[in-house]
């Protein structure tokens, strides 16, 4: 006796149509996942643009951009010049840390060619560097603070810009301490607070 096939009840076409639709979706998302957010079209630094009437792709910042970095700062703080040009003081407080702080700097980054003192006798200058000028030299002597801050942020000579290794606090922290360097190293007994004159006669006197 033959048994009877088994009975398969029939699809609906909606549903037909609901599971085909939703496997044309999948192959579509997965047609997009391609590397296009890696390979769109952009523009590298200082990359020339046709779509610009300069040609050139970096845009300059609005008139009254605000820095996120720097906010509102003082353009003196950032440029070491005042309307009258280079200033002569410093436009952060004189302190004891600031001096040390500025004396570990010029450590780390200055002293590689200018010497410890000043002197233009760092290290790279004993291996054949030619040597810079020494900071005790009188032009430099009567160079102001806002003189030395430019220089490195602007470079000078042979030496490239700091701007963007060293942060503006720091730079003035160096340059600070290079003024202070100087005094130290062409100072004279008169230059010397008198209660400290007084010790330093006293404890001469004793070593005699």
């Amino acid at each position: 006796m033959r048994r009877a096939a088994p009975h398969h009840a029939a699809i609906p076409r909606s549903a037909i149509r609901l599971r085909f639709t939703g496997l044309l979706a999948i192959v579509l998302l997965l047609a997009g996942c391609g590397r296009n957010m890696v390979d769109q079209a952009n523009l590298r630094p200082l990359e020339s643009s046709q779509f610009f009437a300069d040609g050139a792709g970096m845009r300059p910042p609005l008139e009254g951009t605000v820095s996120r970095r720097e906010g509102a700062v003082d353009p003196v703080f950032l440029t070491g010049q005042d309307a009258n040009g280079l200033v002569t003081e410093l436009p952060v407080e004189l302190t004891l840390e600031l001096l040390q702080r500025g004396q570990e700097r010029y450590d780390i980054f200055c002293a590689v060619c200018h010497g410890h003192t000043g002197a233009g006798d760092g290290m790279i200058v004993s291996r054949g560097f030619p040597a810079p000028t020494s900071f005790h030299d009188q032009r430099l002597l009567d160079a102001s603070v806002g003189y030395y801050f430019g220089a490195m942020t602007n470079g000078f000579g042979r030496m490239y810009s700091y701007a963007s290794r060293v942060p503006a606090e720091d730079r003035w922290a160096i340059a600070g301490y290079i003024k202070a360097l100087q005094l130290s190293q062409n100072a004279t007994l008169d230059d010397v607070p008198t209660d400290v004159r007084l010790e330093l006669e006293n404890s001469e006197g004793r070593v005699r």
